[in-house]
């Protein structure tokens, strides 16, 4: 091949790159060069894993998912919650009912249904004149209340305040519980049957203890007549009051009733509760 010919052969590969470089751009320099070319399209996101495991457990457990049927179904194996029944009427509130209140109707004449007297409530008052010097004291009386009548007692405060005595307004000084319905009716047949004749050297409850309205209040020297009460945790002696309303209106019949109820009066003869 003669020189002529290799010239001729170069020549086309040249005008080839001059060509390509003619239809590029011109390069710039500058600010502008550091412009780079558009970034991948993103990738999608991945949902993250606290809220996978959510997703997880409300398709487990959830209403729609295998622990709703499966809760549904041990449900229904289960059958329906059982139906409890009310407790059986109190005793002493069977007696008055049945024997009571005829006895009641025969001996005084009543014609209504309405004049035959009953027992509205009864309500149980301690007081604790060191209560402010001994705050665990009244504690300890609060908490003997409620096993004797199986309802919280109620704190009393003093309504005033009484230098004589250090007392001042809204002190703490005692508890009281008011019970009703059948929880009277309970009380009042445990009070009379079992607390009653364990009264140190009992003669009779006294019979002028009425004050003239129908209701009758008797005091107790000692809590432990009460068989709730545990002789080994008692840490101090108290009495307290107790008090039978009742809507008779009269001393008389008032007295009649509790006779009927079987309250055993000093001289008389208590009516036996079956």
């Amino acid at each position: 091949m003669t020189d002529t010919e290799e010239k001729g052969g170069a020549a086309p590969d040249a005008s080839r790159a001059a060509h390509d470089t003619s239809d590029a751009p011109p390069a710039r320099s500058g600010p502008a060069a550091s412009v780079t070319a558009p970034a991948e399209a993103a990738e999608p996101k991945q949902p993250r894993p606290g809220k996978e495991g959510k997703q997880q457990k409300g398709q487990k457990g959830g209403k729609g998912g295998k622990g709703g049927k499966e809760q549904a179904e041990k449900a229904e194996e289960k059958g329906p919650p059982p139906v409890y029944e009310p407790a059986p009427p109190a005793r002493l509130a069977i007696h008055y009912a049945e024997r009571a209140r005829p006895a009641l109707a025969r001996t005084f004449g009543f014609t209504n249904p309405h004049q035959i007297p009953r027992v509205v409530k009864v309500v149980l008052n301690v007081g604790l004149g060191e209560a402010p010097k001994a705050p665990k004291a009244l504690e300890a009386i609060v908490a003997e209340l409620g096993q004797i009548t199986g309802q919280r007692p109620l704190v009393t405060k003093a309504k005033k305040a009484i230098s004589n005595f250090s007392i001042r307004a809204g002190v703490p000084l005692g508890a009281c519980v008011t019970l009703r319905g059948a929880r009277m009716w309970e009380f009042l047949d445990r009070f009379i049957n079992i607390a009653v004749p364990r009264i140190r050297d009992f003669r009779g409850l006294p019979t002028r203890s009425f004050d003239g309205r129908g209701n009758y209040t008797v005091g107790l020297k000692e809590q432990m007549v009460f068989p709730e009460i545990d002789f080994d945790k008692v840490e101090r002696i108290h009495g307290m009051d107790i008090t039978i309303v009742t809507d008779a209106g009269r001393d008389d019949v008032a007295m009649a009733l509790l006779k009927e109820l079987g309250v055993p009066f000093a001289g008389e003869q208590p009516a036996a509760v079956a």
